[in-house]
């Protein structure tokens, strides 16, 4: 017979034979009655054994179990499977689990679980974050198409730092320095400029931030996108609005059980208010009694504005507009209706930044200048500038950060929860 997933079997009439194959997730040894919990990467199934049927099983051996479909209200997803035979596929060689993964929650801290990712990856409420996860970068495929993106896969070994400042990673690249990439953004633009106007790109990007917290990783899934022949920032703004409502329409159809586990509701529309960042820094001020830093808000002045934003819009989503020149690279195109301002954005949800996004500068002279403004050496990025020389369209786009997007849907306190193997200042393993 052929192989069900647990899902489906659930889903069937009593009566019917199954075969299953997954891991042995618990074992209940009853004496009078016996069960064996079976997990996939569906689910989990209720196995009613004998007491023979369960000498030599071990929690988490991979097994083939085959037996007869009956209800049992009191069964996961009530019904069970009542066991004919049941055969050990992968053997089990440990002494003793590193934690217990059976409760709702793992009872060991986040670098135990980090440590030992090989077992806490088993829980199936550590899964569900992998599933959303996936369902959210589908999202960002099957959304941008539509809207007539292409998707193009860019270097990660570059001659010199999209962002600029000292956060990156070199490289010995046969025996010249090279750099890992901080985000695609220059061939991103590049390729709008060579015709395929509308561009996107799931990959991963790597800064060298001297940061350990909650919120940070030095290598990240970074969601681009790019896009040409626009009028101004606000399209793109727009662009990512839709990208949301779209997400979270998708996520409540596929993701529904996932979302159950961390006791999620997402809203059925997302309307996203437009700040300036100078509004926002006055109004945390007022409001809230917190200083910001120049030309931007810090951790807790985000979680505060999210806050205002909340009560005074009923939104979990800001976007933050206007940002200073000074804190933003090269390439943003400014604004002259703003004093020292660009034309660019970032998009604050629950109170952390997910997105960086705006207008580009597309004219070749202008470009130029404001790389020699910002310090560095014009010529040093000839092979990026050479491509507005030919007609480069007015254009913009934004990255959004995957893990940070998963963590704050799903509510999860650190990072590394939403991230399959984290690596930070102090984790290259496993």
């Amino acid at each position: 017979m052929k192989k069900l997933y647990v899902k489906d079997a659930l889903a069937m009439e009593e009566g019917k034979e199954v075969v299953l194959k997954g891991w042995i997730h618990k074992i209940y040894d009853l004496g009078h009655v016996n069960f064996i919990k079976l997990r996939d990467k569906t689910g989990i199934i209720q196995l009613v054994a004998s007491k023979e049927e369960l000498e030599g099983l071990r929690n988490e051996m991979s097994v083939e179990a085959s037996g007869v479909l009956s209800k049992n209200e009191k069964a996961p997803g009530g019904i069970e499977v009542q066991l004919k035979e049941i055969k050990i596929l992968g053997k089990a060689y440990y002494d003793k689990l590193p934690f217990d993964i059976n409760g709702r929650k793992i009872n060991a801290a986040l670098e135990v679980q980090l440590d030992h990712r090989n077992m806490s990856l088993r829980a199936p409420r550590i899964m569900a974050v992998f599933k959303v996860q996936e369902e959210i970068c589908e999202c960002f495929r099957a959304y941008l198409r539509q809207n007539n993106f292409t998707e193009i896969h860019t270097p990660k070994i570059l001659a010199s730092g999209t962002e600029g400042g000292s956060e990156l990673f070199t490289v010995n690249y046969f025996d010249h320095r090279a750099f890992l990439a901080q985000s695609p953004q220059f061939y991103k633009q590049m390729m709008v400029g060579v015709g395929f106007e509308k561009v996107f790109e799931v990959g991963h990007a790597y800064r060298a931030e001297l940061h350990n917290t909650y919120r940070h990783l030095n290598e990240y899934v970074s969601l681009d996108a790019e896009m040409g022949f626009i009028e101004d920032e606000t399209e793109i703004m727009d662009l990512e609005e839709g990208f949301m409502n779209y997400l979270f329409k998708h996520l409540k159809e596929t993701c529904k059980r996932e979302l159950e586990m961390y006791n999620i509701e997402l809203p059925d529309e997302v309307k996203i208010p437009r700040i300036p960042l100078f509004e926002a820094q006055e109004i945390v001020y007022k409001k809230y009694g917190k200083r910001s830093p120049k030309g931007d808000l810090n951790a807790e002045g985000e979680r505060l504005f999210s806050q205002y934003i909340k009560e005074e819009y009923g939104s979990d989503f800001v976007y933050l507009t206007k940002y200073p020149a000074s804190k933003r690279p090269m390439y943003t195109m400014p604004d002259p209706e703003v004093e020292g301002g660009t034309k660019s954005f970032d998009l604050i949800y629950r109170g952390l930044e997910i997105t960086t996004g705006g207008q580009r500068i597309h004219d070749y002279e202008m470009l130029v200048e404001n790389i020699k403004k910002k310090g560095f050496k014009a010529e040093e990025f000839d092979f990026y500038t050479q491509n507005f020389k030919f007609g480069m369209p007015p254009h913009g786009g934004f990255a959004i950060g995957l893990e940070r997007m998963t963590m704050q849907i799903l509510g999860l306190e650190n990072i590394r929860e939403a991230s399959l193997l984290p690596r930070d200042m102090k984790r290259i393993t496993p």
